[in-house]
């Protein structure tokens, strides 16, 4: 049976609310306990929906009893890109701009970035993302002729010099005190520039420069826990550099996208995610040091998606680990004249605390904690949130070996670097690992580091 669109329904919502869970109307139908008839006939509002099954609605898409009853009525949000429709639209450098401006005008607007904030991550979304990225040809050209005023290179020098100050300040506070600046910009600074007058030249690295801005968006969304949000910045990135032609910057945000992926416990996806990424930087021609780093993210969503370390698969072991030796021999080619700027930060210590990562899930956790600790080690001071991170990873590995003391030892300190990071994934990094701490609950020591992280993170 062909779905109905939008257009052609009474209750747009219902369609939406369907979609945004990946959920096909036999899915819908048959979790409700009715029949397709019956469920299409709700979204073309041909049928009335009764009380329980709208309690139904409410339990089956986790929505309050209010947002059912919206989608019943009728009730419309006007067409945005921040509901995820899986619609890239038809690539163009005007429908990419209206995209752009829809959403971070949604930001902006407190009702609307409060809808925007309950938007869940929803893996149809990538699936549309990829194939868009992938397959549909760029626009013919970046150029534009909009009413706004003449942008010129020195305009987009300042919103990729923009940018690296908002990254230095994500990674020494965390995105909390970041997010709502970079969100700013964006409407304030970026927005008028893309409805200016451009041409090719101008328009390409403009779209490029917009696409790092919209992943830095993304990314102070993801380290707030804000996943829905993070997936529709990341997606309209990639939009941005498909309408650019930039490879490269496509790569910069499928990495990003991988390292959501693999947070949120999506294997599938982050292994998906990370070998398109590889793939774009193999058919650009990218430098060592960037498929340094995609061979590394590769590795790790390949440990990540077979868990060699429970299942005792010994192929996907010795795949991750051959990924990790090709890893180090590209990094070991050093830094070159065709790295783009974003991986020329890439350090060693990043190399090594992902591949302790890796070392982990295959079941090899003292190299793992001796990794994580030296990442640690190297970004105190310098890089607090990647340091906290690390410290962590290594408790984690510590725990594993059975080391009790030793990982208590380690996780104090990342404790009180939680506290002082405006970052939700440093706070739950923590609580993650006091919750594995429940087959020791009964320990003095134990109960004390519980009692601590309790003062710690209260205060």
């Amino acid at each position: 049976m062909v779905e109905a669109s939008e257009k052609q329904t009474a209750r747009p919502e219902l369609v939406r609310a369907r979609r945004r869970r990946g959920m096909s109307q036999e899915a819908a139908a048959e979790a409700l306990g009715v029949s397709l008839t019956t469920w299409a006939r709700w979204e073309r509002g041909e049928q009335g929906v009764r009380a329980r099954h709208r309690a139904r609605l409410a339990a089956v898409f986790g929505a309050t009893h209010a947002d059912v009853e919206r989608w019943v009525d009728g009730w419309t949000l006007p067409e945005t890109p921040s509901w995820p429709l899986a619609d890239c639209g038809d690539g163009s450098v005007t429908a990419t701009v209206k995209s752009a401006d829809l959403l971070w005008r949604f930001e902006m607007d407190q009702s609307r970035r409060h809808m925007l904030a309950t938007l869940p991550f929803v893996p149809a979304a990538l699936a549309e993302w990829l194939t868009s990225w992938t397959y549909d040809n760029p626009a013919a050209s970046a150029a534009h002729t909009g009413t706004g005023r003449a942008v010129g290179m020195t305009d987009v020098q300042r919103i990729d010099e923009a940018r690296q100050m908002f990254s230095q300040m994500d990674h020494q506070f965390g995105a909390g005190l970041v997010r709502p600046v970079v969100l700013r910009y964006l409407h304030t600074n970026v927005t008028p520039l893309l409805h200016g007058r451009y041409d090719d030249e101008v328009g390409a690295a403009l779209m490029s420069a917009a696409a790092g801005m919209s992943r830095m968006a993304g990314w102070t969304a993801f380290d707030m826990n804000l996943h829905g949000p993070a997936q529709q910045h990341f997606g309209q990135a990639l939009r941005f550099a498909k309408a650019a032609n930039d490879p490269l910057t496509a790569v910069w945000i499928l990495t990003a996208m991988t390292r959501q992926a693999i947070h949120i416990d999506q294997p599938l996806w982050s292994l998906r995610l990370a070998r398109s990424a590889r793939e774009t930087a193999r058919q650009a021609q990218a430098s060592p040091r960037v498929m340094s780093l995609l061979i590394s993210r590769e590795a790790w969503t390949t440990a990540l998606h077979a868990k060699p370390g429970e299942s005792g698969d010994k192929h996907a072991a010795r795949q991750v680990q051959r990924l990790l030796g090709e890893a180090e021999r590209a990094y070991g080619q050093g830094l070159s004249d065709s790295d783009p700027a974003w991986v020329i930060t890439y350090e060693a210590a990043e190399l090594h605390a992902e591949a302790g990562r890796s070392w982990g899930l295959i079941g090899e956790h003292q190299r793992a904690a001796a990794c994580a600790e030296a990442a640690a080690e190297t970004f105190q001071g310098r890089l607090p949130r990647s340091a906290q991170f690390n410290r962590m990873h290594a408790a984690d590995a510590y725990l594993n070996l059975g080391e009790l003391d030793q990982a208590l030892a380690t996780a104090r300190p990342a404790v009180r670097q939680a506290k002082t990071l405006s970052s939700k994934r440093s706070v739950e990094f923590v609580k993650s690992f006091t919750t594995r701490l429940d087959p020791h609950s009964t320990t003095i020591a134990v109960r004390e580091f519980r009692d601590h992280v309790k003062q710690e993170l209260a205060a």
